[in-house]
């Protein structure tokens, strides 16, 4: 089944030229032109990567952003941000909101496709890596949880952008590029 793909875009002729590019690679593609109507389409059917500009009517990107990452039911959806909102602190601060990766217009179509393949990838990878208790991660008060994108230190949940958890799974699955247990005495 093609992955699906839902594209929150104000601008209707950007809209329309990403459904068409990701249509034409064989994803599944719905389209919204509002931050309120992306809300409720991801609530309503989490796709499989949301597509996000930052200046939308009404609720803005950002919080779209923010409230997705915020909710256990959607935190796990990629996010790409594609905006006209390039300055580095722009960027940061999405990135640091959990979103996979960010794109400014203008942009070339193919570099879209090629980006969105690239971060579906890494969703399938880590969620090879998911599935039972088998796939946790522990050591001594740090768990791991790959398939539900969930940290905890104590039993309490740490709050990590997508980034800080890839990087922090990564690191934990290979023992001894970074010392994550005790040092000996």
């Amino acid at each position: 089944m093609p992955a699906s793909i839902l594209v929150v875009e104000d601008e209707e002729d950007i809209r329309e030229l990403v459904r068409f590019n990701l249509g034409k690679e064989g994803f599944q593609v719905r389209a919204v032109a509002s931050g309120e109507e992306g809300l409720a389409a991801v609530e309503f059917r989490p796709p499989d990567l949301l597509l996000l500009d930052l200046m939308l009517p009404g609720v803005d990107g950002l919080t779209v952003c923010r409230k997705i990452k915020g909710n256990p039911k959607t935190r796990g959806v990629p996010i790409v941000i594609l905006t006209a909102k390039g300055e580095e602190a722009d960027v940061v601060t999405g990135l640091n909101l959990g979103a996979d990766d960010y794109i400014t217009k203008p942009f070339s179509p193919s570099v879209l496709v090629a980006r969105v393949k690239a971060v579906l990838r890494r969703r399938e990878a880590d969620e090879g890596t998911a599935g039972d208790e088998a796939g946790v991660i522990q050591v001594r008060n740090l768990k791991i949880h790959p398939g539900r994108h969930e940290v905890r230190v104590d039993n309490g949940p740490v709050e990590l952008t997508s980034t800080e958890f890839r990087v922090l799974h990564f690191l934990a699955r290979r023992p001894g590029s970074l010392a994550l247990h005790e040092a000996p005495a």
